[in-house]
């Protein structure tokens, strides 16, 4: 879903208690699904992210942390992505001189600069062609229900401020299954922010004796915001998240416009982004995701793209250490696990 029903982040109200039932049956389903035995394991020890939601969590800049924490300890990671918003029909190695996000989906072009990625709906067939290209380490952007891949390690992203929405499936909420199905399949959850609304995941997590991690995304260069007058857009699962975070560093946030999120940017919206800041002498700005989706897309969206200001972020683990330890025993399980099969 490229843009959540607004009451899947309020309070249960008559349109979610309605379609509950359609929500027991589709977590039903997808519980079902969780619980398949894989149809491969990879020869390269597999660190998945993912979350509990549908839509954003901030799975991408955590994989990307995470990935930099593996390559400071030696490691060789490479990303695998579904490529949600892309239309190529086989396993493709992404290559930034080759690709736009009409190719491969938006995120996979932000993980293409920091490791090798692979853009494949079929999770077995995209760690196959990883397997040829030199890297030691799967690190999966999303993919936590797909049961087709074996996982080595899962760690589950929720975002604070969200939390899990108003509890229900999809229909009803944003739960990709019951909290009760999917908790058992992940290895360890890393908090996004702080916020009550995570305490439950955190005390189901706490009696399954799973590790609860913390984190939270930071601005790079934050004091050249302040005082900027800005129009901002975003085009992510929460875009006001993005704006409230602008007006944090200071910016003057004077007009704000939210686009669906992985949604094209069409000629229109460009020009009409354009002359609107020009109007009111505003300096544009909008996320990585968001520059990722404009680049190589046309004329229109190029020109956007030069003139505007990117807030770069970027994931920052409260204890760093603790993902170093994490990363070490996936690896070594994973080999251990390998050897068995072997045997």
């Amino acid at each position: 879903m490229s843009e959540a029903p607004p009451f899947w982040f309020q309070p249960p109200g008559l349109a979610a208690l309605a379609l509950a039932p359609f929500g027991w049956v589709y977590s039903a389903v997808a519980a079902k699904r969780m619980g398949s035995k894989p149809s491969y394991v990879s020869s390269l020890p597999v660190f998945c992210v993912g979350n509990l939601l549908a839509g954003g969590a901030g799975k991408t800049p955590t994989a990307l942390a995470v990935a930099a924490i593996a390559k400071s300890m030696g490691n060789k990671p490479g990303f695998l992505s579904r490529g949600y918003g892309g239309n190529v029909s086989k396993p493709t190695s992404v290559d930034l001189s080759v690709h736009n996000a009409r190719d491969v989906g938006d995120e996979p072009l932000l993980l293409a600069q920091a490791c090798p990625t692979v853009v494949s709906s079929d999770r077995p067939a995209g760690a196959r062609l990883l397997e040829t290209m030199g890297v030691d380490l799967i690190i999966m952007d999303d993919g936590f229900q797909n049961p087709s891949l074996h996982k080595d390690f899962s760690l589950v992203v929720v975002d604070a401020r969200r939390g899990l929405g108003n509890g229900f499936t999809i229909p009803a909420g944003p739960m990709r299954a019951s909290l009760r199905a999917q908790l058992p399949h992940a290895s360890a959850i890393l908090v996004i922010g702080a916020s009550d609304k995570t305490a439950l995941v955190v005390r189901q997590a706490a009696r399954m004796a799973k590790p609860t991690l913390a984190a939270a995304l930071k601005a790079r260069n934050a004091s050249v915001w302040r005082g900027v007058r800005a129009l901002a857009f975003a085009g992510i699962a929460d875009p006001e998240k993005f704006f409230d975070t602008a007006r944090a560093l200071g910016v003057d946030v004077v007009e704000q416009q939210p686009f669906a999120d992985h949604g094209v940017y069409s000629a229109d919206d460009c020009n009409q982004l354009l002359q609107a800041a020009d109007r009111g002498d505003l300096t544009l700005i909008t996320t990585t995701k968001d520059a990722a989706r404009l680049k190589g897309m046309g004329s229109a969206q190029d020109l956007l793209l030069k003139h505007c200001h990117i807030v770069q972020v970027e994931m920052q683990f409260e204890t760093p250490k603790m993902v170093e330890g994490l990363i070490a025993d996936t690896v070594k399980k994973a080999r251990e696990h390998r050897l068995t099969l072997k045997g």
